[in-house]
């Protein structure tokens, strides 16, 4: 902290309290972080690895699914590393830059997961809706540029309002968390804030109501097309092509309304925290699993790759 004023103090650090005089709960957390890093990158990476090596998935919906790895695996080591670190001191600090740098890079690459989900939506809504012309609208090239309009989207609604104007920070300089949030951190501003709170929830809006209002629309006339099939093998493949969909939109959405969008009152700041830990840990953990899982061909292809390598 530095000062800058007769009886003001400038802050250029901040403390990380949120698991304060707890050594046991944070040993605890730190080997759960562990577990969940690791098991989210082999995870993440093994499925890019697959859609990326086998010619049978080189298709719309597992470019996507790739997509949505890649952001996975972005999102939980822009702050997982550095809250593993953070377990081993009772009261860790961070930087000033260093910690606006981890929560705008989250908010990026959070923005473009919930804007790619919905463009994961249309493209299942074709699929089922227009089977036959499908590949002919969902090209490679449309694929492409979809994937690089919700990356650069989100890039300009999260990353680019922070380089506006600086926000100024003085006097309390603890932040109630492991990492770095919004939330915690927006409370310590000593400046006026009525402007960047109307850009937080108009970004949070764009980024999370309207991309969930697409979805719950396409997901309506998915449930009509599929009303309409003759055939119950069809219908039942078209609900479970839907499923894993479905269930990541569910827990990544659900948490995030919750985090992002919902007033932070002291009956709710310990149960943010933990929605924090989900949203950033065991979302990306358990977005492999629930698609391998459900999914025969991602399994049937993730088998031929590791035959393969026995047999090299």
């Amino acid at each position: 902290m530095q000062e800058v004023g007769e009886n003001e103090t400038e802050v250029t650090e901040f403390i990380l309290i949120g698991w304060s005089g707890r050594p046991k709960e944070r040993m605890t957390l730190m080997v759960f972080l562990i577990i969940a890093y690791a098991v989210t990158v082999v995870g993440n990476g093994l499925i890019v690895l697959v859609v990326v090596s086998d010619p049978r998935l080189h298709n719309p919906m597992y470019f996507f699914l790739c997509n949505l790895s890649i952001l996975d695996l972005c999102l939980i080591t822009n702050a997982v590393p550095q809250s593993i670190a953070n377990c081993l001191v009772d009261r860790p600090i961070m930087s000033l830059p260093l910690c606006f740098t981890q929560i705008y890079v989250g908010l990026c690459f959070g923005s473009t997961e919930c804007l790619l989900l919905a463009v994961m939506a249309y493209d299942r809504y074709i699929a089922i809706s227009n089977p036959l012309r499908y590949t002919l609208i969902m090209n490679m090239r449309v694929c492409i540029v979809l994937a690089t309009v919700t990356w650069t989207i989100a890039f300009m609604l999260t990353v680019v309002p922070c380089l506006a104007k600086p926000a100024r920070f003085c006097g309390n300089n603890e932040v109630d968390g492991l990492a770095c949030e919004l939330k915690s951190v927006f409370k310590l501003i000593c400046t006026d804030t009525s402007l960047s709170q109307i850009s937080i929830y108009f970004t949070s809006s764009f980024t999370l109501v309207f991309p969930l209002s697409f979805i719950l629309f396409s997901y309506v006339r998915i449930l009509v097309a599929i009303l309409r099939m003759h055939s119950e093998g069809s219908r039942m493949k078209a609900f479970s092509t839907c499923g894993s969909h479905l269930a990541v939109v569910s827990m990544y959405y659900g948490t995030c309304i919750f985090a992002y969008l919902l007033p932070q009152t002291k009956s709710t700041s310990n149960i943010q925290k933990n929605v924090s830990v989900f949203y950033g840990v065991v979302t990306p953990m358990m977005n492999p699993l629930i698609y391998t899982l459900r999914n025969q061909e991602v399994m049937g292809a993730l088998k031929r790759l590791l035959n393969k390598k026995d047999f090299t």
